[in-house]
């Protein structure tokens, strides 16, 4: 059966877990791709507490990097999505050409504004006199791969729209496994430190992105990129553009959140409690990649039947997703609470760090549990296309809660590191239970107004 026909066809249920398990296996070896730097830094002979916490300051850049690759792949990913169950292929392709040039154009100004500003941003990013050095090095090399970052995170979800699952997983993969195996060998073998981090990195990205591509010029993907749509028109790319704004302001968000972050523990307890930041940080990714590997799962199954006008399928997906997510993180809510220090002792040596850290990640996790109502019915507003509505949640959690709470609750509680840590469960919770009642809300209006499934 192809794969185009199993969005359509093909027991929901199964075809869910069929396409969220590679995408989870991605996403966690995402996961790793993303902690193997720190962790290797954070163990780097007589420097590694400053280094692992200079590197955790060019978080924010590092986010604004990815997160316009997620406005043009997320916003355009769906709505292709949504064409195939038309059955406008055509259109389809259109869209992904453009998504493509898009990219480039959006990588060469990121390359450019980022040589020229990196110092500046990192300064007031957090970083301090000991760790600016280290978080300078990691950028300036880490900046020049943009292009591949781009195109790799840009057009994967492309690949993963058509239900192409495995072929997705294998991008992120391919890229986690060589950085896995440069990194040490750049870092220590080469005695490279942190600049030989970033060049694994980028070296990794590299090859990702040339994979995506060929894959997309090739036989087996359904869509094709194609030099004809290599153009930029507004009538396709507005609708992406609008659609991407809620994953892109969830994304752009988490550097703000982490600016406000690091700047107030920087001021409230030093370079230990950013060191300890950067730890807590690294470990709410692993509630949230496998929660997005889920999505990306569900993504063009309720996409494809949303343009199909399908009401069964998309109720049934959104039901196995709903359960799947609010089931995984509640499970790993229960982990962090009853071993804490696990997380800690990954990334460093530092016993000060360490001990903030495992002292920190019950409160700044204390609301984990909430996340899985919050991502399942978020991302399926944009899988139906709806961009307003996504839009007002992304900015809920972070822009309108979390990072006031950062700089008010420090106010407020004697405890100032404390209270920085605890603004991160009262937004988690608060938006979870907004984005619940709209969603059953509008889900249900979504419904109605669809025709009965044959």
């Amino acid at each position: 059966m192809s794969e185009k026909n199993r969005l359509g066809t093909e027991d929901v249920k199964k075809l869910l877990f069929s396409l969220a398990i590679p995408a989870i296996i991605g996403q966690l070896i995402s996961l790793l791709y993303n902690l193997v730097d720190r962790m290797y830094i954070g163990h780097i002979e007589g420097i590694g507490g400053e280094a692992l916490t200079g590197v955790g300051v060019t978080a924010p850049l590092l986010i604004i990097i990815a997160a316009f690759s997620v406005l043009i792949g997320m916003g355009g990913a769906p709505r292709a999505s949504i064409k195939m169950g038309e059955k406008d292929n055509e259109g389809a392709e259109e869209i992904m050409g453009n998504c493509f040039v898009s990219l480039i154009g959006m990588s060469i100004v990121l390359t450019i504004l980022f040589l020229l500003f990196n110092e500046k941003l990192l300064i007031l990013f957090g970083a301090s006199e000991k760790t600016l050095p280290y978080a300078l090095e990691y950028m300036q090399i880490y900046t020049l791969g943009t292009l591949f970052v781009q195109l790799a995170v840009g057009m994967n979800p492309f690949i993963s729209s058509q239900g192409f699952a495995k072929t997705s997983m294998i991008t992120v993969s391919i890229g986690a496994i060589i950085n896995i195996i440069l990194d040490p060998i750049f870092i220590y073998g080469l005695k490279m430190n942190v600049k030989g981090a970033a060049l694994a990195t980028v070296i990794s990205q590299a090859v990702s992105a040339i994979w995506v591509i060929e894959f997309l010029k090739g036989d087996k993907s359904i869509l094709k990129l194609k030099k004809e749509n290599f153009k930029i028109d507004m009538s396709i790319m507005k609708p992406v553009l609008l659609l991407g704004l809620s994953p892109f302001v969830m994304q752009i968000t988490e550097s703000f959140i982490i600016i406000a972050f690091n700047s107030s523990l920087q001021k409230y307890g030093g370079d230990v409690a950013v060191g300890a930041m950067t730890i807590l940080s690294a470990s709410m990714q692993f509630t949230f990649l496998p929660l997005s590997g889920l999505t990306q799962g569900a993504q063009p199954i309720i996409s494809y039947n949303y343009g199909a006008k399908n009401k069964k399928r998309m109720k049934d997906a959104f039901k196995y997703l709903f359960i799947s997510t609010v089931s995984y993180s509640t499970l790993f809510w229960l982990l962090v609470m009853i071993a804490p220090q696990f997380f800690s002792r990954i990334f460093t040596n530092d016993k000060a760090i360490i001990d903030m850290a495992t002292a920190g990640i019950r409160i700044y996790m204390g609301g984990v549990f909430a996340l899985g109502v919050q991502i399942a019915c978020q991302q399926t507003f944009i899988a139906m296309g709806n961009a307003k509505t996504s839009l007002f949640l992304a900015l809920l959690r972070k822009v309108f809660l979390l990072i006031p709470l950062v700089l008010i609750l420090p106010k407020v509680l004697s405890n100032k590191v404390f209270a920085v840590f605890l603004a991160e469960p009262i937004s988690d919770i608060i938006a979870a239970t907004v984005t619940g009642i709209l969603f059953y809300r509008n889900f249900s209006s979504t419904l109605r107004s669809m025709p009965d499934s044959l």
